[in-house]
């Protein structure tokens, strides 16, 4: 409830309006106010709704990328736009560590170059997941070697085909990879007072998360800007499936995979003398009877058993029951 003025209070209030004390109040304050000098070298560059665009098609590529990388490392991901900033590229290059895993690419046919950064951490456990590993080893020196950086070429060069897969509503751009740097000082890509596009992705892996950053100077981004309109917006739909979990994906590439199968017909034992005697025409006796089974495997596992036959002039083999549980 508001605060109910007093009697003297009201009468102060008229006394002051006679008096005009409250305008030249007024006038004092409207002269203390000072003006606020607008830098026109501000890095904003791109507009929101540019920046709309950009992030949709960012989307596209963290759900391409992301399928990759379960495919290829047989573990959960899961990739997220973290940001989208417009800096200085000074302010970008404080920001890099040392060492760090920088790749320089650019697009052809244009004068836009570019940065992808990759966390060490998260390089080293790409490194240690392709080789073969757990991806829980640690590295105590940072530096990427010769041998780590031909392991990661694998990523980097599907990187730039997500990134050219996913920009293609804009235009046909063909990304390609320049260099390898461990120092920011020497993946100079615009100067210092220039702004840069800088893109974060955030990439979860189990309980752990790295992030991978890509850098792109925007001084010559002027020409891919100009395509992008609403109709383009509009044009641009994510691959993102809500709902479907990493089990889900995984279980759906795996039933894509290929598996070599291999049928028994019998066994039996010679010993080394009778097979150093074996002729073209001799005939092996197994322990297997004709009415018996024939045992279907991959590897070692038995999955199967079956009969042998012919279908359409072709050898078959008709399974008649599951045993998927049964080793040797």
């Amino acid at each position: 409830m508001a605060e109910i003025l007093s009697q003297q209070e009201i009468d102060q209030l008229l006394d002051n309006i006679k008096s005009g004390q409250e305008q030249k109040n007024e006038e004092q304050s409207d002269k203390e106010k000072e003006a606020v000098l607008f830098d026109f070298r501000l890095p904003n560059r791109i507009s929101k709704h540019q920046l709309r665009i950009i992030r949709s098609i960012c989307d596209n590529f963290g759900e391409s990328f992301t399928s990759f990388l379960v495919t290829k490392l047989q573990t959960a991901v899961n990739i997220n736009v973290a940001s989208i900033d417009q800096i200085y590229y000074s302010e970008y290059v404080l920001s890099v560590s040392n060492p760090a895993c920088l790749y320089t690419f650019n697009i052809k046919n244009t004068d836009i170059k570019g940065i992808l950064e990759l966390n060490n951490d998260l390089a080293f456990l790409f490194v240690d997941k392709l080789l073969g590993g757990n991806g829980l080893t640690t590295k105590q020196v940072k530096v990427i070697t010769p041998i780590e950086q031909r392991v990661l070429q694998v990523i980097v060069d599907r990187i730039m085909y997500d990134l050219k897969k996913s920009w293609q509503i804009i235009d046909d751009l063909e990304f390609e990879i320049e260099k390898f740097e461990p120092d920011i000082d020497f993946a100079q890509i615009t100067s210092q007072s220039e702004s840069v596009l800088l893109i974060s992705f955030e990439l979860i892996m189990g309980d752990q998360s790295y992030m991978m950053n890509v850098c792109f100077a925007t001084f010559a981004f002027d020409a891919i800007l100009a395509k992008m309109t609403t109709q383009k917006l509009s044009s641009i739909k994510s691959t993102k499936y809500f709902g479907v979990t990493s089990r889900e994906v995984l279980t759906k590439h795996l039933a894509q995979t290929a598996v070599p199968i291999s049928v028994e017909f019998g066994t039996t034992k010679l010993t080394v003398k009778e097979i150093m005697e074996l002729e073209v025409g001799d005939i092996i006796k197994l322990k297997n009877k004709v009415h018996e089974e024939h045992k279907i495997r991959t590897g070692n596992r038995l999955l199967f058993l079956g009969r042998a036959g012919v279908l359409n002039n072709h050898k078959a083999i008709k399974i008649t029951e599951k045993v998927f549980e049964k080793k040797l």
